[in-house]
C-alpha cells in the first residue's frame, strides 16, 4: 500500500513537470474567472500567480535532474568499472535511491 502511494507522488511530481501542467492550470483560472468572477479578485490572481509558477520551478528543476542523469548515465558508460544498474537507479523510488546510498558508502 505505502509503496504504490510513493510511486503516484513520483508520478504526480513528474506530470507537474510536463507543459500539460501549464495548459490545465491556465483553463482552471479561466474557468474559475467565467463561473465565479465575484471571487476572481487580486487574491484570485495571486493564487493563480503562485500556481504557475510553482509548475515554473518544478519544470525547470525537472530539466535539470534529467540532464545532471544523462551526464552521469554517460559516465557511467564510460568507466568500465562502473555497473550498469547504477544508469537505471533514477527509476526507483527516492527513498530506494538512498537506501542504496547509505549501503555504498558502508562499503567505502
Amino acid at each position: 500500500m505505502l509503496e504504490g502511494i510513493r510511486h503516484w507522488l513520483t508520478k504526480i511530481g513528474v506530470l507537474t513537470a510536463h507543459p500539460l501542467a501549464f495548459a490545465i492550470v491556465g483553463l482552471y483560472g479561466m474557468l474559475w474567472f467565467v463561473w465565479e468572477r465575484d471571487t476572481f479578485n487580486w487574491h484570485g490572481v495571486a493564487t493563480m500567480a503562485t500556481w504557475f509558477m510553482t509548475l515554473v520551478i518544478q519544470r525547470a528543476e525537472h530539466r535539470d535532474t534529467q540532464a545532471i542523469q544523462a551526464k552521469v548515465d554517460e559516465l557511467l558508460h564510460a568507466q568500465s568499472e562502473a555497473r550498469n544498474e547504477l544508469t537505471h537507479i533514477d527509476e526507483q523510488e527516492p527513498e530506494d535511491i538512498a537506501r542504496h546510498r547509505q549501503e555504498a558508502r558502508k562499503n567505502d
